[in-house]
Parts: C-alpha cells; sequence; structure tokens
C-alpha cells in the first residue's frame, strides 16, 4: 500500500483551460503533480503573470483550476481507497490490527472518547501540601521539616569533621610543586617525607604518597554523598507518606485522634553547630521606597536597598530557636501561589556547582531536604541536557540557513561546538527550591569579567539578561525578586565610590525601564524589587546609593494636612 500512495504522489496530469481572445482561439496546458502541495491562490496567480493571461479570464480560470484539483484529488482518493479494501479482502491486511489502529487513531483525535487527563503524584501532592499549609497543621509541618533540617545539617557536619582530619596539615608555600595539588591527611607523615626526600626517597615515592592521599580524599568524599543522597531520600519518601495519610485523616470527622495527632508531632530540634558552621549575621542596612511607575495607569512598586549576603535569603536561621517556623511560614504558605520569591545570582558559563557562590548556594540547597522538587544537582543535569539539545538545534538551523561559510567563520563555529555545554553572557537558567528560607526561584544569570569594568552600557549582555528575568517574573507570577545592584557578589579593589556610583544609576535606570515595559507584560501587577549590595560595603557608600534611588525612580511623598484655626 506504500508503495502505490508514493506512486500517486509522483503522479502528473494536465490542466487544459481553452478561451478565446478576440478572433483566436487559444489553449493553455499547465502539467500539475499530485496531490498539489502548492496553495492554489498562488499557483493561479503564477500562471497569470507567467502566460501574461488577460484580466478578463482570471476568475473563471480560477474556479475551473480550484475544480479540477478537487477532482483529480478525489479520484487519487478513491483510487487508494479501493487498493485499501482489496487488500483487506485478499488478506494482506490484519483485520484486527486495523481495528485497533483505527480505535486509536479516533480515540486520539474525538475528545468525547479520549481518556481524560491522570493527575500525577507531583500535582497530587502539591494539593495536599497547599491545603495542610494553610490549615492547623501548618505548625507541625514545619516542626517536621526543621527536624529533618537539623538531621541533614548534623551529618554535613560529621562530614566536615572527617574531611577535616583528613587534611589536617595546613598548606604551606614553601612546599615543592609536586605537593601543591594534593590535600594531605597526615602532617608527621608528610614532613618526614620532606626530609627524606632526595636522600632514601624518590620524586616517584612522593607523587605516590599524594595519590594515595589524594584517592584516601575522594573515597570518603563519595562515602558521605551517598549517605547524603540516601537519607534525604528517606526522609523524603516518610514526609510525603505522612503529609497524604494526615490529610487524608483531616477528610474524616469522625477520626478523633487528629488534633493530637498533630499535637504530638515532635517539637523543634535545636541544631548543635559545630566546626565553624554558624552564620555569622551582621547589622543589615536596609531602606524602603514606595514608587509609582506608568504614564496613565500607574501602578504601586516596593524598593527596597539592603546590604546584605545574597545567600542570606536561602539559609536557614539556625539560631533563631522557636522562630524558625515563623521565618518560613510565609515562604511555605505562598509556594504554590501566585506570589513566588525570586532572586538573581550571578554565575560564569559553566552549568555546574564546583565553584564560587555556585558552590556555596549548593551547598545551603543540600543542607535541607527538598520535599517537592528534584535536588539541585538533578536539576541542573536537565539544565545541560536542555542546553546541549538547544545547541544542537541551533547549530543545525545555523549550517542549513547559511550553507558553506567561509574558514573565519568555519573556526568559529567549532570553537563554539567545543563548547556547547556552556551557555553566553547574559543567558540564564532556572532551578526551583521548596527548601530555602525566602524564596522559591533561583535565576542563574551568567556573566562574565566584563562587569568587572567601569564601561558597560545598557545594551550590556548582563544589563538585557536582567531584561529577560523580570519578563519571566511578570509571566510566572514571581512577585519578589533580589537583584544584586552593582552586578557583582564580592568587592575588589577597582570597584571605588565613582565605580559603585556609575554602576547603581546604570542598573536603577534600566530596572526602571524595565518595570515600565511590566504594565504592557502583565497589565500592571505590584512587585517588590530588592536591590542588594555586597555586605562588606561601607555605610557611607550604602547612604549615598540610597540617596541616589528617589532621584531616579518617583517615589510617594506623605503629605501633611493641619487645619486652620
Amino acid at each position: 500500500m506504500k508503495s502505490n500512495k508514493g506512486k500517486a504522489c509522483t503522479r502528473e496530469r494536465d490542466f487544459v483551460y481553452k478561451f478565446s481572445a478576440g478572433n483566436q482561439d487559444l489553449v493553455l496546458t499547465v502539467p500539475l503533480r499530485f496531490p498539489v502541495q502548492e496553495n492554489i491562490n498562488h499557483l493561479h496567480g503564477r500562471l497569470i503573470l507567467l502566460h501574461n493571461l488577460p484580466c478578463f479570464i482570471e476568475n473563471d480560470l480560477k474556479q475551473l483550476l480550484n475544480k479540477f484539483i478537487e477532482e483529480e484529488t478525489i479520484k487519487d482518493y478513491d483510487r487508494e481507497a479501493e487498493m485499501a479494501l482489496e487488500a483487506v479482502k485478499s488478506g494482506k491486511v490484519d483485520i484486527n490490527q486495523l481495528a485497533d489502529t483505527w480505535a486509536k487513531a479516533y480515540k486520539e483525535t474525538t475528545l468525547e472518547y479520549a481518556k481524560p487527563e491522570e493527575t500525577s503524584w507531583d500535582e497530587d501532592f502539591a494539593d495536599v501540601y497547599h491545603d495542610l499549609i494553610h490549615s492547623p497543621a501548618s505548625e507541625t509541618l514545619l516542626n517536621l521539616e526543621h527536624n529533618y533540617f537539623v538531621s541533614i545539617s548534623e551529618l554535613i557536619s560529621e562530614r566536615d569533621v572527617e574531611l577535616k582530619k583528613l587534611r589536617e596539615s595546613l598548606w604551606k608555600s614553601y612546599l615543592l610543586q609536586i605537593f601543591i595539588d594534593f590535600p594531605f591527611r597526615q602532617g608527621a607523615e608528610m614532613d618526614k617525607v620532606m626530609q627524606e626526600l632526595g636522600k632514601s626517597l624518590t620524586d616517584q615515592d612522593v607523587n605516590s604518597l599524594a595519590a594515595q592521599h589524594f584517592e584516601s580524599q575522594q573515597d570518603l568524599e563519595n562515602k558521605w554523598t551517598s549517605e547524603l543522597k540516601q537519607s534525604t531520600a528517606i526522609q523524603k519518601q516518610e514526609y510525603q507518606e505522612w503529609v497524604i495519610k494526615l490529610h487524608q485523616d483531616l477528610k474524616n470527622p469522625n477520626n478523633s485522634s487528629i488534633s493530637d495527632e498533630i499535637k504530638v508531632q515532635p517539637q523543634l530540634r535545636e541544631s548543635v553547630e559545630g566546626n565553624g558552621r554558624i552564620y555569622e549575621e551582621q547589622r543589615l542596612l536596609e531602606e524602603s521606597f514606595t514608587i509609582h511607575l506608568g504614564a496613565q495607569l500607574k501602578t504601586m512598586h516596593n524598593l527596597r536597598l539592603l546590604r546584605a549576603d545574597m545567600l542570606d535569603f536561602c539559609k536557614h536561621k539556625r539560631n533563631h530557636r522557636s522562630g524558625v517556623k515563623l521565618h518560613r511560614l510565609q515562604t511555605a504558605m505562598s509556594l504554590y501561589s501566585t506570589s513566588l520569591c525570586g532572586l538573581v545570582l550571578l554565575v560564569d558559563n559553566r552549568i555546574s556547582s564546583y565553584s564560587g557562590i555556585k558552590r556555596d548556594f549548593a551547598t545551603v540547597c543540600q543542607e535541607c531536604t527538598d520535599f517537592h522538587f528534584p535536588g539541585i544537582q538533578e536539576q541542573l543535569e536537565i539544565v545541560q541536557k536542555v542546553v546541549l539539545k538547544a545547541r544542537a538545534q541551533r547549530s543545525s538551523k545555523s549550517k542549513r540557513r547559511h550553507g558553506n561559510k567561509n574558514s573565519g567563520n568555519e573556526d568559529k563555529s567549532k570553537s563554539i561546538e567545543r563548547n556547547q555545554s556552556n551557555i553566553l553572557p547574559g543567558e540564564f537558567y532556572i532551578t526551583r527550591h521548596s527548601n530555602l528560607s525566602e524564596i522559591h526561584v533561583a535565576f542563574h544569570l551568567c556573566v562574565d569579567d566584563n562587569v568587572r569594568s567601569g564601561n558597560i552600557t545598557a545594551r550590556d549582555p548582563a544589563i538585557m539578561g536582567l531584561r529577560n528575568i523580570l519578563k519571566v517574573c511578570c509571566t510566572h507570577d514571581i512577585t519578589t525578586i533580589s537583584i544584586p545592584l552593582l552586578l557583582v557578589h564580592d568587592m575588589s579593589e577597582e570597584m571605588t565610590i565613582p565605580w559603585c556610583l556609575k554602576r547603581a544609576e546604570l542598573v536603577f535606570k534600566c530596572v526602571k525601564g524595565f518595570m515600565m515595559e511590566m504594565a504592557s507584560w502583565d497589565g500592571g501587577i505590584s512587585r517588590t524589587v530588592q536591590f542588594l549590595v555586597p555586605h562588606t560595603i561601607s555605610e557611607e557608600m550604602f547612604y549615598q546609593l540610597s540617596n541616589m534611588l528617589p532621584q531616579i525612580f518617583r517615589v510617594s511623598s506623605t503629605l501633611t494636612l493641619t487645619s486652620k484655626h
């Protein structure tokens, strides 16, 4: 049947049209290949132009052309149908298989007979959790989450202690180059090696010992990684099962043990801090502003300027004791809502968690089990696959569009192909979290070393990345977003006061323009934008930035009413 269908696709027929022009009888013959893929209106127009046909036959030609194509197409369909019926009668086609294929196609194309969409486990659990967190059981949920958090934190502390014992020798600047890249376990053992070096021990012996120490460290890290992964998986399963059971019990009005079950749930465990794992809290500098943006229909927004570490919005406050559940309550209640919170992290072009703020962020994420979304490593692996797929699609489209290129462009394309797993400055990827202190969404914005220079403009990739992030916030119900004002997380020597003022002015003005665009994106929803500056910035510099903000944004002023006597 497929071969017959292929023959029908290559069949040509002549369309013959006869007309008179003056005293002449003319005949137009056009070969057409069936089935006709071209738009009939376009084909008709081409025939008029190509053969210079008179205008008075246009309508008649179009009607006859439509009729001819329709009749011949129906004939082809009838011919194929007769061939298909003959194949069924002769036994070449299995009737049962044909019936199953028809039934499947009918169900997929007819809504009345299609199977209803089944909700996934994640959707069911999200609905259950949303109901419970807005019920009297919310305190119980937060207590249980905190106890799990303390349990994982203790495991991480134990891991850090063992790793510290393995590397108890401090790095020494005068070590030989062969020792620099390796962490050591026994200081006395390595001192002995240093003394015997050149006497009884060779370079090969030293390298072998260093390799053994490195292998021991890797084995220990792999052991703890596996144990932590297993513990979080067990916690997640236990938590989800308990939440589902509690919700089912609450629906049963005859179950008198529910109130006792909620009350008897474990109380908050205090986190035992050790080995320098206490997060220091510095004095918080903060200024808040209320502004109105828009030409005719003005929208009110809240702006905050803070001196804080970006990760302070992610870390759980371990030392707040009973206040922990109050600190987490708002974040938990808005997890499945239209008022999400996000922040922007400035990262390099590699999708990983091995260095810099990416490693610190991943460490904070791993300290508490995420009961709703995949872990940070799983999400990064998914992002990596999506990036590779997108790069491959763009590369194939570019090759089809431009064809062969000169050698310079070929070298450039080869360079891009070697780094397909990396993202470009201005691009960003998103991770979702339910286990962080004050945020639900993290935007990982790729920046390069150019952000540390003082000559970036409003068209810089980092600035355009912020615009795209704000657009995502508008389309995905993220009403609070935290942005690094200076486009850096740490201060350095080249970041002088003029540099900071110039950079802050640029970001303020650009964000103001992007926020005015929001009115066309979301219809003018009130939002909160938090501008963060590094915690190492001076108070004087902070207040200079605070004075600059109301000069750029239109800050709402208060009116004082006095009565006349």
